[in-house]
């Protein structure tokens, strides 16, 4: 048996723990408003993730910015939405998106091309990630 968040306690019946459970689907809605500021927000000593990773060779990759825009256009949300779910699986809280932009020391992978991004899992944009990757809708 083990604890699940909450102080409930998972059964050997099969029951998964709370790091698992994955919800239907992901918010597109959620991503729009949420996640993409998260890839355009520059952090003290880092690129903005939208630099690196609309590059071609970037294992995750995101549409370039039309020249000029601050921001994607809808259609260009939608793509960056679709791809995004190749490194965000629902319900997982290992999913790529969570673990590599992390610092190691707080869980996150050993190395990721820009830096960790995020020193801690207590970080307001880490969270937001989080809450996409578990389904959060608003």
């Amino acid at each position: 048996m083990s604890v699940l968040g909450g102080g409930r306690v998972a059964a050997a019946s099969g029951e998964q723990p709370a790091s698992s459970v994955a919800p239907r689907s992901l918010s597109y809605e959620f991503f729009k408003e949420k996640v993409e500021p998260v890839f355009l927000a520059k952090r003290a000593g880092h690129t903005r993730c939208v630099v690196c990773h609309t590059i071609n060779n970037a294992p995750f990759h995101l549409v370039p910015l039309s020249p000029g825009a601050e921001t994607w256009n809808d259609e260009q949300s939608r793509q960056n939405f679709e791809l995004v779910q190749r490194v965000a699986a629902p319900g997982l809280l290992e999913s790529p998106l969570l673990k590599h932009p992390l610092a190691q020391q707080a869980g996150g992978d050993p190395h990721h091309g820009g830096g960790q991004q995020f020193g801690s899992q207590q970080e307001p944009e880490w969270l937001t990630l989080k809450a996409f990757v578990l389904g959060m809708t608003k």
